[in-house]
Order: structure tokens, then C-alpha cells, then sequence
């Protein structure tokens, strides 16, 4: 039986970004199967009265000069988008929406691309979104009718919840078995991890 990843994330996460490119690979080598999870983080935020364009200017800057660090070590077209943060409920709810098409993954690639290294701040808008669906041979009005149903709106507040009764506290988080592995800096555990089962 292939192993199976649990993977817990947000669009509005920029660590996010870069566990996804580094956890699928390492995925791939160990035929372990991702299963997505999304994780309404700004509502968790919200719920703590964290506010995280509130903390030191310092912080903040260091924050940015790491991320180029990591996206210059992995080669990749990381930039920081001008619109941040951003809502990002509708995203979420759309790649649990792709899931009736088989699409999940294809999609939460797409919107990370298009946020993560394109800049796109539009992606939590549907009107970017069903270009998006479009463009993974989803029709974009079924895509849109689907992801603002009740019952991919209860998924999402479920998905969240569940999430956080299994002690998930924030984005990127990895769940092999009993174990969890937060950050985009866990790699090297999470490898480990597999290479053990």
C-alpha cells in the first residue's frame, strides 16, 4: 500500500508555496500519495486576533529576505505579490470543488503559480479563478455553481476544524501516521519518515 501524505495548506501562505514544490517530488520518489487539505488560515488568524502585517518592521523584512534565500537555493520563480494578504476562501473552496473533476491538485498548482510567482492578487476573485477551471477543462459556471454550494462551504469549515482537532496550528503542515511536521523546512524529516515505512 503506497503511503499517504496528509498535506494541510493556504493560498495566502507563502511557505505554502514552497513545501508543495519541495514535498512533491519527494512524494513522487517514495510513491506516497498527497491528500490536500485545505485550511482556511485567515479565519484561524481571525479567531486569535493575529493580525500578521502587525508584527516588527524587522520581521517582516527578514521574513521577505529569507524567502528570496529559499526561492535563489530551489531555483524557483517565487516573487512577493504587491496585493498582500489576500481572501483567499474562494480559492480554497475551488480546489475542493476540482475535486468532482479530478482536478485538485492541477488546480492548487495553478492558483499558487499564478499568486506565488505571477503576482496575480485577482486569483481570489472568481473571475480569475474560472479562467483557471477553464484552462483544466472544467466549464467555468459549473466550476464557480459548485464551489459556492453549501455543501463545498461546509467542506471547507469542516476541512479547517478537523484539521485543527488533529493539532494543526498553522500552513504548511505534514501528517505521515501519527506524526506532523509543520513548515517548509521539515523536509528532510518528512523524507525520513518515508524512507522508514
Amino acid at each position: 500500500m503506497a503511503p499517504t501524505i496528509d498535506f494541510y495548506w493556504d493560498l495566502g501562505s507563502t511557505n505554502s508555496y514552497f513545501a508543495i514544490k519541495l514535498l512533491e517530488p519527494i512524494a513522487k520518489k517514495y510513491n506516497a500519495e498527497i491528500h490536500w487539505h485545505a485550511f482556511n488560515v485567515g479565519h484561524v488568524f481571525q479567531a486569535n486576533n493575529y493580525i500578521l502585517m502587525d508584527e516588527p518592521r524587522a520581521k517582516l523584512t527578514n521574513r521577505r529576505d529569507d524567502l528570496m534565500r529559499w526561492a535563489k537555493k530551489y531555483d524557483l520563480p517565487f516573487s512577493v505579490p504587491k496585493a498582500f494578504p489576500i481572501k483567499t476562501s474562494r480559492a480554497l473552496r475551488g480546489a475542493i470543488a476540482m475535486r468532482q473533476w479530478g482536478k485538485e491538485a492541477d488546480f492548487i498548482n495553478a492558483i499558487f503559480a499564478a499568486y506565488w510567482e505571477r503576482g496575480d492578487g485577482s486569483i481570489g476573485e472568481y473571475a480569475t479563478l474560472r479562467e483557471i477551471a477553464l484552462s483544466l477543462g472544467v466549464d467555468p459556471q459549473e466550476f464557480e455553481d459548485c464551489a459556492e454550494s453549501a455543501a463545498v462551504r461546509q467542506a471547507l469549515i469542516d476541512s479547517t476544524n478537523h484539521a485543527l482537532a488533529k493539532g494543526v496550528f498553522g500552513v504548511p503542515s505534514i501528517i505521515i501516521g501519527d506524526e506532523l511536521y509543520w513548515g517548509k523546512d521539515r523536509m528532510e524529516f518528512v523524507e525520513a519518515h518515508l524512507a522508514r515505512l
